[in-house]
């Protein structure tokens, strides 16, 4: 487990269903005593259908084309998604990064080309500076990196800095996606990323038990 300074991160198992979850976070009193102004994309399980549409609309902004035919038809290789749908009935619910302020990728990234913006807090990948050795895939706490096989790099959600709003979120039809502050979206309990990384390891746990 990668370090920070004095900040060690602890194990926490939780229980989702009849599935055992563990998770890899800062000390409860860095969490709640540093609160970042940083929007994210948070998801509401309980309405999400899992119809993938975020998946689409994050395909098509993130081709060459940026439009739904051509990106589909005409562009080659695929647009690879940066979210993904899990899915393990009656529970499904989107992942993607949550450009942690702990982001356990950019510690461990081995030639400095993952990165954290510190103004945005967005965490960025630099493909020139990426040598595709997957470590950024085996730290991740949500399994939210994504391989690009046709290029040999990962991709991961950027909050797609070219539009007002996230197109997942702009084009959830059920609003099961937000994009709000991260003090309004904590405002009621604990942080929905932890709720996602916790159904995200019970959904994996379960897969591998069938």
């Amino acid at each position: 487990m990668v370090q920070s300074g004095n900040r060690q991160p602890f194990t926490v198992s939780y229980r989702c269903g009849s599935q055992r979850a563990t998770q890899y976070r800062p000390p409860r009193t860095e969490r709640r005593g540093r609160v970042s102004e940083m929007k994210r994309v948070y998801v509401k399980e309980e309405i999400c259908m899992g119809c993938r549409l975020c998946e689409v609309y994050c395909q098509v902004e993130h081709s060459p084309s940026r439009d739904l035919v051509k990106a589909f038809k005409q562009g080659a290789p695929a647009p690879v998604a940066r979210v993904r749908v899990e899915t393990r009935s009656p529970v499904s619910f989107s992942v993607r990064c949550q450009h942690c302020r702990e982001p356990y990728c950019v510690y461990a990234c081995l030639t400095g080309a993952l990165s954290r913006d510190p103004h945005s807090g967005v965490v960025v990948v630099d493909d020139e500076k990426c040598v595709g050795c997957w470590t950024c895939l085996l730290t991740c706490p949500y399994g939210s990196i994504t391989r690009d096989t046709a290029r040999g790099k990962p991709v991961k959600c950027d909050l797609c800095p070219n539009a007002e709003a996230p197109v997942c979120v702009a084009n959830c039809p059920n609003e099961a996606l937000v994009f709000e502050d991260e003090a309004l979206a904590f405002a009621e309990g604990e942080p929905v990323e932890e709720e996602v990384a916790v159904l995200v390891a019970a959904t994996a746990s379960g897969d591998r038990q069938r």
